[in-house]
């Protein structure tokens, strides 16, 4: 799921396949004449620079993540402890002086916030990918961990928190039926729990700081969803149908959040329009007022006052991320934040309540991003000089290395549609400075997941590193792609393998047309939804492509679709709506015939496989079947799974392993007598590492000495 920071998002399976496994899970090389991978050399005047170690671009970041305590005395961040990544805290002005304050031994944390305490850190984790999310909370005056929902087999998730309630959070919770979940208030000093609502068919609800739920939604027949009221009734609390929400709107409409009162409900809405605007409504007569909108994209997260709850600002992003200040006495603070911070996407990530402390990030395309603690000069009435301090750079090694600029680039799809995309050329291909390669280079088409949501602008691993070993890459945001209105999310149905794949070939053509590409020379590869169309794109369209990497993708929609979490099923309506129906034979035969495994026959060209064992999303069986088939024409194939992971690789020894193998099979089938691609060797990457190569281990140079000596 793609939550948004700052942002209710509607607990929906529509962006169940953008893929978790976050900094990336792959890597590449060169050939020699002889056409055998070889090792890097050093670069010419005016080339591409060093290469750039996989461990500096997907290992654990120094650090990451930071926030400030609601009571502004308290920093943490993300760093690792012993290679796994944990939680840390450190006296506000005092990183330095930094302890880490979870005990995280193998599976890194990855999403951690402050209660309202100021004394606590609330964590999920999960068991070796399998989903089945622990809400964890610290007392760090105690220097104690309690599992705040100590149940088998539930997938947990924080519904809210209030300050006026600073022991209590509410947990979304599906112990009692694997399908709804319950919301409870749980104290997070004792763990003790209280039913705050019983799910009865709802999917998601509103709750205001109060800890009332105000809204509630439940699946309509038609893939859309309808909206209930809470009313009081004889002292009871009921819930009346207050709206019904189109299949087009249901993913763009509803609420982010209420304002101090509870008497205005924020929320998103595209219904008689396009592009979704913000609005404020008034609660206690309906009257709407919108307080942004875009003709070209949808509005985006709102940055909310931590105890006015008023909506400040709103992103919104076409090619690049912009925040539109709703609140004009914001403009002193974005103002001092970039004449003192750069450029860069920025990002106000917490806020102390008094307001006096932000924690910013700062993000260009071609260097780490920056943390930033923010002073804005408010101590009650008393004016203090304002200042911005930088608290830490994730990745500081990579100030060594040549980096790429990502460029925006639209590209027009055969039937019109406007494709935001993103290019980043190696560095040293484009000596003219006109953001176009001197000659045609081999090209990645990096696809994102989802399939309903979107590539961005940005400092981005996967770019830089196989820009780094000589790669054009280009990442599109086809139709499907959120954030650009309704009508092009729409414009993907029941479009798997037929327009959205279009869409793909499409942008292949621009970049043989603009001579950015070698058509001969171009790969496909992506994770989730990408891995689907990278299989597609092996099996649909097999002379397009040179080599393909897929990562948990779908092979078989059919069966997918029977093998889905069951907290998916009670939505299950808008993926046949959006997909297809699985229920009838002809809805399973339309499937069929988007499913890459009934194209197996056509592969022509070399792919690898890799697949977390616990993925609950993409089951292992997805990878093993499409396997199977290709065993059974007698097509090679190379197939690695992990014991230990699920929807994508979190661990780190798992990452490199992956982008060592990628990093040569990308090279060898690439890389054919062209001195500009190289490669780092597989070297010790599989150390440490739970890899099981299931098939073709001699299919990449290197693999069956690499995987010897690691044992």
């Amino acid at each position: 799921m793609n939550n948004t920071p700052g942002m209710r998002v509607r607990r929906s399976i529509v962006a169940a396949l953008a893929l978790t496994f976050g900094a990336g899970a792959m890597a590449q090389i060169t050939t020699s004449p002889d056409r055998q991978p070889r090792p890097a050399t050093a670069p010419a005047a005016k080339g591409p620079g060093k290469l750039i170690p996989r461990a500096v671009l997907f290992g654990n970041p120094e650090k990451a993540g930071a926030t400030i305590s609601p009571d502004g005395s308290k920093v943490a961040f993300l760093a690792p402890v012993d290679g796994v990544m944990n939680v840390w805290v450190a006296t506000t002005g005092r990183l330095a002086d930094a302890k880490p304050v979870t005990k995280e031994t193998r599976r890194g944390i990855r999403m951690y916030s402050w209660a309202h305490t100021s004394k606590h850190i609330l964590y999920r984790q999960d068991q070796n990918g399998d989903e089945n999310w622990h809400i964890y909370g610290v007392d760090l005056d105690a220097n104690k961990t309690t599992d705040l929902t100590p149940l088998p087999k539930v997938a947990a998730r924080i519904a809210h928190e209030s300050d006026k309630f600073p022991d209590e959070i509410v947990i979304a919770i599906n112990d009692r039926d694997p399908a709804y979940h319950d919301l409870y208030r749980v104290n997070i000093r004792t763990g003790d729990r209280k039913l705050l609502q019983q799910s009865d068919g709802f999917v998601d609800f509103e709750i205001d700081d109060d800890y009332r739920v105000r809204y509630a939604y439940k699946p309509a027949a038609d893939g859309g969803s309808d909206e209930y009221k809470a009313v009081e009734k004889d002292g009871k609390v009921a819930f009346e149908k207050s709206d019904s929400i189109s299949l087009a709107d249901a993913g763009l409409t509803g609420g982010v959040g209420f304002d101090k009162t509870g008497n205005v409900r924020y929320m998103r809405d595209s219904r008689g329009r396009d592009k979704a605007g913000l609005f404020a409504v008034d609660t206690t007569n309906g009257s709407k007022k919108l307080l942004f909108e875009d003709d070209r994209v949808d509005a985006g997260q709102p940055l909310i006052h931590p105890t006015t709850k008023e909506v400040q600002a709103v992103e919104f992003n076409y090619d690049k991320s912009r925040w539109a200040l709703i609140d004009r006495a914001l403009e002193k603070d974005w103002q001092f934040i970039r004449k003192k911070g750069g450029d860069g996407d920025l990002f106000v990530a917490s806020r102390s309540r008094d307001d006096r402390y932000w924690i910013v990030n700062l993000a260009p395309d071609n260097a780490s991003g920056k943390a930033y603690l923010y002073d804005r000069g408010v101590e009650g009435d008393k004016p203090v000089e304002p200042s911005l301090t930088m608290l830490f750079e994730s990745r500081p090694a990579l100030r060594e290395y040549s980096l790429a600029k990502m460029e925006p680039t639209p590209i027009k799809s055969r039937d019109g549609n406007q494709m935001m995309s993103y290019l980043t050329l190696p560095p040293g291909s484009d000596l003219n400075g006109d953001k176009m390669p001197d000659k045609p280079v081999p090209m990645v088409l990096y696809v994102h997941g989802g399939p309903w949501a979107r590539d961005n602008w940005g400092f981005n691993p996967i770019h830089q590193w196989l820009a780094n070993r000589g790669y054009a890459v280009l990442s599109v945001n086809y139709r499907g792609s959120t954030g650009f209105g309704k009508g092009y999310i729409m414009a993907s149905r029941r479009e798997w393998g037929g327009k959205m794949h279009d869409d793909l070939i499409d942008a292949v053509n621009w970049a043989v047309t603009k001579k950015v590409a070698d058509p001969a020379r171009v790969a496909i590869f992506g994770g989730s939804y990408g891995g689907y169309a990278t299989l597609v794109g092996l099996t649909f369209t097999p002379d397009v492509f040179a080599c393909g990497v897929d990562i948990v993708g779908v092979s078989n929609l059919p069966t997918f679709m029977q093998t889905i979490p069951p907290y998916w099923k009670p939505e299950m309506e808008r993926w046949r709506q959006l997909v297809g129906d699985d229920t009838t034979e002809e809805g399973r035969a339309f499937l069929l015939s988007r499913s890459p495994v009934s194209k197996v026959d056509q592969i022509k060209k070399p792919l690898l496989i890799g697949q977390g064992a616990n993925d609950p999303r993409v089951v292992k069986a997805e990878s093993d079947q499409m396997v199977s088939a290709m065993k059974a024409k007698h097509i090679p194939v190379t197939y690695v799974v992990y014991p230990d992971e699920g929807h994508g690789f979190a661990r780190p020894q798992n990452r490199t392993s992956f982008n060592a193998i990628a990093e040569v099979f990308l090279a060898t089938h690439l890389g054919k007598n062209d001195p500009g691609v190289r490669f780092e060797p597989i070297g010790a990457a599989f150390k440490d590492s739970s890899l099981v190569i299931e098939e073709g281990i001699d299919q990449v140079p290197g693999l069956s000495e690499a995987k010897s000596s690691a044992k």
